[in-house]
């Protein structure tokens, strides 16, 4: 599916259906999580196995999937002695991954995946850029339907260093941004959770960057890698600050270095009281992160109907 069958559906108040969790995914059918890159050596590893979860979460009734290089950021890479494996990684997740939509015999779009991942936020924007430019060009070039900056969780002005440089590629962009509540003002903020035994990284207020966000990105804006809750509640703050197009893919569980914790109790008929309740609310792009595989992605593709 070209990015044009995905924008008209948009621009006719449809739900759009992303994919959900890789790593867990792979997990389940036996692939060993990398200690430092997670899933992101999977591709070139198991690279039959990561086709087998992206043509799942296609039968599910995901319209897009995404690559495998959530992990695989040029930055990541390098600081575990990987520099050189760079473009091998994220070439050879997109191509799993076109090797799943040929498979499919149908019309799915593709994302490429571009996160914060490998400490950007504490190496500072001059040090970010030229990785961040040279994994979008290589994900372009490997034909990539668009870009999806995933994650964006950190100060103001490094996520909207990454929202400029992604302009400049001529494709669409996404743009998902990771929340956190601050417990002690009971604000949403950016942020993340990065372990269940560590506090959260809290840095700036959600709406106050939004804001400032949407004066650079015209593109959709989804909430994502954020606990169920507090996706709730940032879209609620979203809908009062954009008139654009809103999205959701959240985590349930935890992550334990190298393994995602999942949560017992979450249920896909769970997550689709959430779903359905987004949908109803304008919300028209809805997916999974972390915890939320092929079952839940099933569960709320009767959305579209």
């Amino acid at each position: 599916m070209t990015y044009n069958l995905i924008k008209e559906k948009l621009d006719n108040g449809k739900l759009v259906i992303l994919d959900g969790a890789m790593g867990s995914e792979l997990e389940k059918k036996g692939a060993k999580m990398d200690k430092d890159l997670w899933c992101g050596t999977c591709s070139v590893e198991f690279p039959e196995l990561v086709t087998k979860v992206h043509e799942e979460y296609i039968s599910a009734g995901a319209d897009i999937i995404t690559t495998n290089t959530y992990a695989c950021t040029p930055i990541s890479m390098k600081n575990y002695g990987l520099e050189k494996s760079i473009e091998e990684f994220n070439q050879k997740s997109v191509q799993v991954a076109k090797k799943a939509i040929k498979n499919s015999k149908k019309n799915i779009a593709l994302a490429g995946s571009v996160s914060a991942s490998g400490s950007f936020y504490r190496l500072g924007i001059d040090a970010m850029i030229p990785g961040f430019k040279k994994q979008i060009k290589i994900l372009k070039e490997e034909g990539v339907d668009l870009i999806i900056l995933e994650a964006m969780s950190s100060q103001a002005d490094i996520v909207q260093t990454m929202i400029e440089c992604s302009y400049k590629i001529n494709i669409p962009v996404w743009l998902s941004i990771s929340c956190v509540m601050d417990n002690e003002t009971k604000n949403v903020m950016l942020g993340y959770n990065d372990t269940v035994d560590s506090p959260p990284e809290i840095y700036e207020n959600f709406e106050k960057s939004l804001n400032r966000f949407t004066k650079l990105h015209k593109g959709p804006i989804l909430i994502a890698h954020s606990d169920v809750d507090v996706t709730g509640k940032a879209i609620e703050i979203a809908k009062k600050n954009f008139n654009g197009i809103l999205g959701a893919y959240p985590n349930t569980g935890y992550y334990e270095k190298p393994h995602w914790k999942f949560a017992d109790n979450f249920t896909p008929g769970d997550y689709l009281k959430y779903a359905k309740s987004w949908s109803n609310s304008g919300v028209q792009i809805i997916g999974g992160c972390c915890g939320l595989g092929v079952a839940e992605i099933k569960a709320i593709s009767v959305l579209k109907e």
